[in-house]
């Protein structure tokens, strides 16, 4: 265990040293406050609590610091994991502003949405722990929003061979762990598991409608729909009930609306972009099928294996021993017909044309070659 702790440090350093500064801010602003957290009690100030977060007391900068105060060290690691893999996968395509503003948005919303539910749940029940006894803090809300990032991004990459798990299913798999640790008491409170049903729902929607890049706002392609989250079996129902929530969102201003966009100033002809043709979506794909074909040629490759010299040697050898230079007399048909043919043809060479009342003789059977007579 020990001999494996330089190395780890040492691809940790490497990959910190790659990042942007955005990261590596992030990273050090959540060890420090762990740090903090040993003298002072940083959930109280710095995470959400519900009854502090809205009238009168108003607590709003909760709603920016509360994904970065942990508690334990493996809180720390995991924050700081969900950075680094921020830093590796989603900063090269969006930017270091690009992220901050991701993380800024992921993390306000999922403390926003979750301090409402709480108070919501107190309206309820009247249970005053739902509003002063819950802090709401840690990496879980930016966590759903960094996985509903990655399904968008690299959804095809395979994380677990046997049972093979794709990347696509990583923030539902997520949910259920955390909703069964829920139910078997492992968690004392539900805080994480609304901070990352609502950090990932946040992420969502800006990803869906409202991130800006080359090409507009928004994703709208089949795979990043919402039904896509859920198992195959109930993405119908969930694709109509999406469908509707959708439609009245529209209404109300909230989203926009799909339309088909018409690009009449390109060079060749008429370009149509729809719903499920988007350009990100078509190059994944493209990089999916090119992935594929590099595997399957890597296997034929190996497979397919040159044969020795030795094994070619060995061959020859065994053809020249199993098989005789010229038929002897016992050979069957083929090798009486030779002879026989062979008879004739010394004959009438000897005698300078046919034989003179169909005599035989044993001598005819032998081959001779005589030297032909010179001329002068």
């Amino acid at each position: 265990m020990n001999r494996y702790l330089p190395v780890a440090r040492q691809h940790f350093l490497a990959a910190l040293a790659s990042t942007s500064v955005v990261v590596k801010s992030i990273s050090a602003v959540v060890v420090l406050i762990y740090l903090l957290s040993w003298a002072v009690d940083a959930r109280y100030a710095l995470g959400v609590t519900p009854g502090y977060l809205f009238p009168p007391n108003f607590w709003v900068w909760t709603l920016v610091t509360h994904g970065v105060v942990e508690q334990h060290v493996w809180g720390v690691a995991a924050n700081v994991g969900t950075m680094m893999a921020c830093g590796r996968l989603l900063e090269p395509l969006w930017g270091a502003l690009e992220l901050l503003i991701f993380f800024a948005v992921v993390n306000v919303s999922a403390g926003l949405l979750a301090g409402l539910s709480y108070l919501l749940t107190y309206v309820a029940t009247f249970d005053l722990d739902y509003l002063f006894a819950v802090r709401v803090h840690g990496a879980a809300g930016f966590l759903g929003g960094v996985l509903v990032a990655l399904k968008q991004t690299t959804g095809d990459t395979t994380v677990l061979k046997v049972p093979q798990v794709r990347l696509k299913a990583a923030p539902a798999l997520v949910l259920l762990l955390l909703a069964l640790l829920r139910l078997s008491g492992m968690l004392d409170t539900s805080a994480d598991l609304a901070a990352y049903s609502y950090g990932a729902l946040s992420g969502w929607v800006y990803l869906r409608f409202y991130q800006r890049h080359s090409r507009g706002r928004g994703d709208m392609s089949d795979h990043f729909a919402f039904a896509s989250f859920f198992p195959e079996a109930l993405q119908p129902a969930v694709g109509l009930l999406a469908g509707l929530v959708h439609a009245a969102l529209v209404k109300v201003k909230v989203c926009r609306k799909m339309v088909k966009r018409y690009d009449v100033g390109a060079p060749s002809s008429i370009t149509i972009s729809l719903p499920g043709t988007d350009p990100q979506d078509a190059e994944r794909r493209r990089q999916l099928a090119l992935k594929a074909l590099n595997e399957r040629l890597k296997r034929v490759e190996d497979t397919s294996a040159w044969p020795s010299m030795d094994d070619e040697e060995d061959e020859d050898e065994l053809r020249t021993d199993t098989q005789p230079l010229l038929p002897g007399p016992s050979a069957g048909p083929g090798g009486a017909s030779l002879s026989s043919s062979a008879s004739s043809s010394s004959v009438s060479q000897s005698g300078g044309g046919p034989s003179v009342g169909g005599a035989q003789h044993p001598e005819s059977s032998i081959i001779s070659f005589e030297d032909a007579p010179s001329r002068s």
